[in-house]
């Protein structure tokens, strides 16, 4: 009698307090590496879109996932693998590079970006993390011809990598007058939480892989 109840009791354990243990022991970490539209430049730290990502994830009831934020303000692509190499000791699983927005907004030659977020893609995928790569576009007033070419670099190293695209990060907020700040180019409060909607998606996808 003694022997079926101790074995009712561990029973009960084994339910009760093994699956939170195995909860616990699940860590996904995941690592923003972007500029001044990521680093969230204008609104508070709270409200920038990689933490409302985070906020989205818990509200899903998703536990063991956190979000490091390790956007710099005026960072081009040329400072992404530097960066991404100071944040491994971190140990990401998941990298969202969203790189590329000043390299536009400065003129940079889209060859010299793309061949940036190469590097910077082949480093986090051989330190195997999970990448998905934000897509941006440029105003129509650089060219059409610059417009394209830089618009381009982010589907051909999404397909050359074989990595998730966010096709354009600023959709739905890049040049609507309500959703960005008096500069016309950093989103405000509302832009980032249209902005956090896009990226939520795949940031989903990725966890449910893993």
């Amino acid at each position: 009698m003694v022997k079926i109840v101790l074995n009712f009791i561990l029973f009960v354990f084994l339910i009760c307090v093994s699956p939170l243990e195995a909860r616990e022991e699940v860590s996904i970490k995941i690592l923003f590496l972007g500029d001044s539209i990521t680093a969230g430049l204008g609104v508070e730290p709270s409200q920038a879109y990689p933490a409302l990502v985070d906020e989205m994830i818990k509200a899903k009831g998703i536990d063991g996932v956190s979000v490091i934020n390790g956007s710099i303000s005026g960072s081009t692509t040329a400072s992404g693998l530097s960066r991404l190499k100071w944040f491994r000791r971190a140990e990401p699983d998941i990298l969202v590079l969203a790189l590329g927005a000043n390299d536009g907004l400065r003129g940079l030659s889209t060859e010299k970006m793309e061949e940036n977020l190469g590097k910077t893609l082949e480093f986090a995928r051989g330190q195997g993390m999970d990448v998905i790569l934000a897509g941006m576009e440029v105003p129509p007033n650089y060219g059409p011809r610059y417009a394209r070419d830089f618009r381009l670099v982010f589907p051909t190293l999404a397909d050359k990598h074989k990595i998730p695209l966010i096709p354009f990060l600023l959709e739905g907020v890049g040049g609507v007058a309500g959703m960005n700040q008096a500069d016309g180019i950093h989103p405000n409060p509302e832009g980032h939480r249209i902005i956090a909607r896009t990226v939520l998606p795949f940031i989903l996808e990725e966890i449910q892989r893993r």
